[in-house]
């Protein structure tokens, strides 16, 4: 092994041993700092509306394994990737945007485990840049970083992939399942009938969406209340004017058959308008290939005989 290999392994272990005596000192009792609320949290409720009788809520079977594994290594990671990525209360609504049922917790598991493969990476590349390059064991060290933090954020921009396309989808399913509903509804059928009709005989995003609405309004909720979580939880925003649409027909007795209609109408109007600018946009791109693909041939072709004659006369 060379000398640059060397100087790696040592900063390396050197680097474990410190985080090691770092996390034994935290959990020394008499170094660690600990105050009022800290001691007393232990005997009070952690919520006022919560009985002292209720069983108190837990964490996830997964992120109880990883703190148990991994003890405090698992706790400061879930909260740094917090501070990172955002708090609970972002990622859980990012979740059902995407049509997600996973906890946050499971999530952060999965950036866990994505940091965790881009750090073996990391490491990878980071032994064969100072063995074959004779890189600086600093330059591997940045290398290991960068790839844990692109794991993290690889995860993250997953997700955000998920809901674009999750939006695409209902997107291109809403004008049709709003059709359905206003036939339904002009055949006579109730608006939570309607739902649940579309729900039952479609398959798509739009109409899960429909069916965990009407079961919320079966549950109790009020049908105002139903229509406005619908449009909270989908990342279309068509759909939540066409919630608010609906709950405002139904509660001034408008006709909805022609609510739904217009609300199709628009859908596609919308649709189009969104065809056109991507077209729009995708202009400038279809010029590439002809600008550098089939201009230089047209030149080639027009320049070459004249070329020809040119070697013959010659």
């Amino acid at each position: 092994m060379s000398g640059s290999g060397t100087t790696f392994v040592g900063i390396v272990l050197g680097l474990l041993f410190g985080v090691g005596l770092t996390l034994i000192a935290w959990q020394v009792p008499w170094l660690r700092s600990r105050d009022l609320s800290a001691r007393v949290d232990p005997y009070l409720r952690s919520s006022r509306t919560a009985s002292l009788f209720a069983t108190p809520s837990t964490s996830s079977r997964a992120r109880t394994v990883l703190e148990n594994l991994m003890g405090p290594v698992a706790t400061r990671g879930l909260s740094v990737l917090e501070r990172l990525t955002g708090g609970a209360d972002q990622l859980e609504r990012r979740l059902r945007l995407a049509g997600r049922r996973i906890s946050t917790d499971s999530f952060r598991i999965e950036q866990v485990a994505f940091g965790a493969a881009g750090l073996v990476l990391g490491v990878v590349i980071a032994v064969a840049a100072i063995g074959l390059r004779g890189s600086s064991p600093m330059v591997g060290l940045f290398l290991v970083v960068l790839g844990t933090v692109c794991g993290v954020l690889l995860r993250d921009y997953l997700l955000g992939v998920e809901i674009k396309r999750r939006a695409a989808r209902m997107a291109r399913e809403f004008p049709t399942v709003a059709d359905l509903l206003a036939l339904a509804v002009a055949a006579g059928e109730s608006p939570i009938a309607a739902m649940e009709r579309v729900a039952r005989t479609s398959s798509g995003a739009l109409p899960d969406e429909f069916a965990a609405t009407v079961a919320d309004i079966r549950a109790g909720t009020s049908v105002s209340q139903a229509l406005a979580s619908l449009g909270s939880r989908t990342p279309l925003e068509s759909l939540g004017r066409f919630g608010e649409g609906v709950a405002i027909a139904i509660e001034r007795g408008t006709p909805l058959a022609d609510v739904l209609r217009a609300q199709a109408q628009d859908a596609r109007e919308a649709a189009k308008r969104e065809l056109m600018e991507a077209a729009g946009q995708r202009e400038i791109m279809m010029l590439v290939p002809v600008v550098f693909f089939v201009l230089p041939l047209v030149i080639v072709f027009a320049i070459f005989p004249g070329l020809a004659v040119l070697e013959i006369s010659l």
